[in-house]
Formats: C-alpha cells, structure tokens, sequence
C-alpha cells in the first residue's frame, strides 16, 4: 500500500512538472490579523480612536506573494496604493511586531533572510531557519482544487503589548508592564499533498505538501491562488537591503523601540504638543 501511493504522489508530481529542472510555483495569501487593543485607560477621544482602530485594521489586512521552487521561496507583500491621507501612519502599526516582507527561505542550506522595516529603519535578519515540531493528523477540507490535510506545532512567541505601549503613567508606575509579552501557542497548517514540496508562506515550511493555510492565535493566512509553472519565471533572489542582524538582535532593536515609544506616549499625554507622537 504504502509503495502504492508513494508511486501515485510520483505521478502526480510529475503530471504537475514539479520533479522538473526548473520546476515553479506561485501562491498568493491574505493575510488577517486581529489586534485587540488597549489604551491603558489613557484619555484619548472617541473619534481619535476609531481612526488608530481603522489604521490598525488595514495595516493588518495584507495579501502577499510566495513564489516557490523546490528548495529555495520569497514571500512578499504585494503592492498597493496608499489611500490619500494614510500615509505610513496605519502601516507603522503593522511594523510594531516586526513583520515584514521579502521572506527568504533556502531549505537545503536551512537559512534565511527576512527584510523588516522598524519605524522607518530597514533591518536584514539572516539567521538559521527555525524549525517547528509539526504533529500530522488525519483531517482533511478541501481548498480551492486541492484536499488538504492538517497538522499542528507549538510555537513560543514574543508580541508588543499594546497595553504598555498607551498605559498612563502615575501611582502605580513602579508596576510597568514589559512591552512584549511571551507565551506558548499553538499553530495549524494545511497542506497540499498533491503539490509535494515543503513550503510555505513566511517563515512556514517543513511538511509533506505545500501550506495552504495556517493560522495562530490571531493570525490567519490563506492562499486564495496558486498557480504552477506559470509561463513567465520570477527569480527568487534573497533580499539584500538593509543593516543585517540576527533575529536575536533584531529582537533586542525592537523591545528598545517599543521601550521608546511608550515613554513619548506618556511624556505626550498622547498629544503632538507635549513630546509625544500621535500613533
């Protein structure tokens, strides 16, 4: 049985193209993210808030592009028009926990490259790629043409606490809350065995079928289309912009960051005018 359906994946591969030489494929996701937020009980009109809300939402609604071959990947955020009046201002929301664009996967050398942007810096991590413990199951949905199957891993995060980013200062400031908070989540993945190669958008990757979709506690990733030897070829090029750093020392930049901007919310009360920004 199992020599079986190892020779029936063969064909399937090879009706696909994927054990060819210069075999590619490209997936497009969309990426959602909730955040829920917490003003710390700072006095900050209602209007005001629903605009920081607004920009929070739409910094956390991205579709993005994962171009594949059978080892190497490059994820990216697709492009779009910024909407008159927005700025970077909804987008520096999305930039808090460190997320960005032109992921940079090589399985075979188990290495990547990601380029973040952190309030207006540039950063390349270049650091080993992290590898999750992933358990298969036995259920399955079905995606678009393609079945897919499930399998889980826990996964521990560090996320910027949003609550001590706007908390006010006063009688209980000895007690500050550290800006990033960490805890262990669970991950779910579904991947495609009908497309056998261990990809996946961003920094997933590792099981026997390409990742369809994948979430965690408050981010869901899924890919709305793919497409498989499409006629024209991309380069998957690693990015190459940016100070490079570990992911160690990015994560170090970004608790200082994060430590900054809290005290120019509490020094501002909020407001341009008493040394803090507006977010």
């Amino acid at each position: 049985m199992k020599i079986f359906c190892l020779f029936s994946l063969m064909l399937m591969a090879s009706h696909f193209g994927i054990y060819a030489q210069d075999f590619q494929g490209e997936a497009t996701y969309f990426s959602k993210t909730t955040v829920n937020m917490d003003f710390g009980g700072r006095q900050i009109p209602e209007d005001r808030k629903k605009e920081i809300l607004q920009r929070m939402k739409e910094a956390n609604e991205r579709t993005y592009i994962l171009t594949f071959d059978k080892s190497t990947s490059i994820y990216k955020e697709e492009e779009r028009l910024e909407q008159p009046g927005n700025d970077r201002g909804g987008r520096r929301f999305g930039m808090m926990g460190g997320a960005g664009g032109d992921y940079y996967k090589d399985i075979k050398e188990g290495r990547y490259l990601v380029k973040n942007e952190l309030f207006g810096k540039i950063f390349l991590v270049d650091d080993s790629l992290p590898k999750l413990e992933w358990k298969l199951g036995g259920e399955s949905k079905q995606i678009g043409n393609y079945t897919v199957f499930k399998a889980t891993a826990t996964k521990t995060i560090k996320r910027p606490n949003m609550r001590a980013i706007f908390r006010r200062g006063g009688e209980n400031e000895e007690k500050r809350e550290e800006e990033f908070t960490e805890k262990d989540i669970e991950i779910t993945a579904w991947y495609a065995p009908d497309v056998p190669v261990n990809q996946g958008p961003g920094e997933y990757w590792g099981l026997p079928g390409l990742i369809l979709e994948v979430a965690d506690d408050v981010t869901v990733i899924l890919c709305t289309k793919l497409v498989l030897n499409p006629t024209e070829k991309k380069e998957i090029k690693a990015p190459n912009k940016g100070k490079t750093v570990t992911q160690e020392e990015y994560d170090k930049i970004s608790k200082e960051k994060m430590a900054e901007m809290r005290e120019n919310f509490r020094g501002g009360g909020g407001n341009r005018g008493g040394g803090g920004g507006r977010p």
